[in-house]
C-alpha cells in the first residue's frame, strides 16, 4: 500500500511534530508513505471565505501531487473534507474526482481501510477528546448526539487501544470549540467564549490533555489554556497513537 501524506499548512508551519507522528504511525503499521515536497495549501481558507474561484492553482497542484497514490491520508478533518467536497481541475476533472475518492482523514483511514484492532502505544494520562465539526458532521467520524442513533466514534475507538490512557467523558461531547477558520477572526468575541466553554468542559472532568484530530481547533483551545495559565495541554490524535 502506497500512501501520499497530505499535511495542512498550520501543521507544517506551527506543529510539525504532528506530521512526523502521522508519518511514523503509518510506517509502524506497515504502510509505505510518500510526502510530495511540492504540496502547498489545499485552498480551504479561500473557499471558506467565499473565494473558491481563487483556488484554481491550489486545486491543480493538489491533483498533480497526489493523483498517483492509492490512498491519500491527512491528519485534519477540515482539510480532508475540503478536498472531498470541493476539489476540481478543469484540465482533468476525472483525475480530480478520483483524488476526491481516495483522500482519508487519519482516524478514518486507520479504522476503515487498515482495520486497526490494536496499537503498541502507551500514554498514561487522562484524555478528553474534542471532536471537530468537519470531522463529525462532514466525514461522519462519530455519531452526532442529537440523533436517536447508535453512538460510535472512530477516534475514541483508537484511543481506547492506547495502554495507560484514561478516556474522560464530557458533558457536551460534540460541541463546537468556536475556531471555525475565519470565524475566529470575524467573530472574535463569540469564538473566544465558545472556546472557553469547550475548554471548561474538559477541565471540569479532570482532563490532563485535550486531544483532537484537527490542530486548528486544538490551537484555538491551546491559546485559551495558556492565557488561563492552565497546565492542561493539547495533543493531536496522531501524537498519542504514536506515543
Amino acid at each position: 500500500m502506497r500512501v501520499g501524506l497530505f499535511i495542512p499548512c498550520y501543521v507544517n508551519q506551527f506543529y510539525p511534530q504532528v506530521g512526523i507522528a502521522t508519518l511514523q504511525l503509518l510506517q509502524k503499521l506497515g504502510v509505505e508513505v510518500v510526502y510530495p515536497l511540492n504540496q502547498t495549501c489545499c485552498g480551504q481558507p479561500m473557499a471558506n471565505s467565499g473565494f473558491e474561484h481563487l483556488t484554481k492553482g491550489c486545486n491543480e497542484l493538489f491533483v498533480d501531487n497526489f493523483n498517483e497514490f492509492e490512498y491519500i491520508v491527512c491528519p485534519s478533518g477540515s482539510c480532508t473534507l475540503h478536498i472531498k467536497d470541493h476539489l476540481h481541475d478543469e484540465r482533468n476533472e476525472a483525475a480530480a474526482i478520483a483524488v476526491r475518492g481516495k483522500v482519508y482523514e487519519l482516524a478514518e483511514f486507520l479504522t476503515d481501510v487498515l482495520n486497526v484492532e490494536s496499537l503498541n502505544a502507551y500514554f498514561p494520562h487522562k484524555v478528553g477528546f474534542h471532536q471537530s465539526c468537519h470531522g463529525q458532521r462532514g466525514l461522519k467520524l462519530s455519531q452526532m448526539t442529537e440523533l436517536v442513533a447508535e453512538p460510535f466514534s472512530k477516534p475514541e475507538k483508537l484511543l481506547r487501544m492506547v495502554k495507560g490512557l484514561e478516556f474522560v467523558p464530557l458533558s457536551r461531547q460534540d460541541e463546537c470549540c468556536g475556531f471555525g477558520g475565519t470565524f475566529c477572526v470575524t467573530e472574535e468575541a463569540v469564538s473566544a467564549k465558545m472556546g472557553k466553554d469547550r475548554v471548561e468542559d474538559h477541565l471540569q472532568h479532570g482532563a490532563e490533555f485535550i486531544a483532537g484530530g484537527d490542530m486548528s481547533c486544538l490551537m484555538h483551545m491551546e491559546g485559551i489554556l495558556k492565557r488561563q495559565q492552565s497546565k492542561v495541554q493539547v495533543k493531536h490524535l496522531a501524537e498519542i497513537l504514536n506515543a
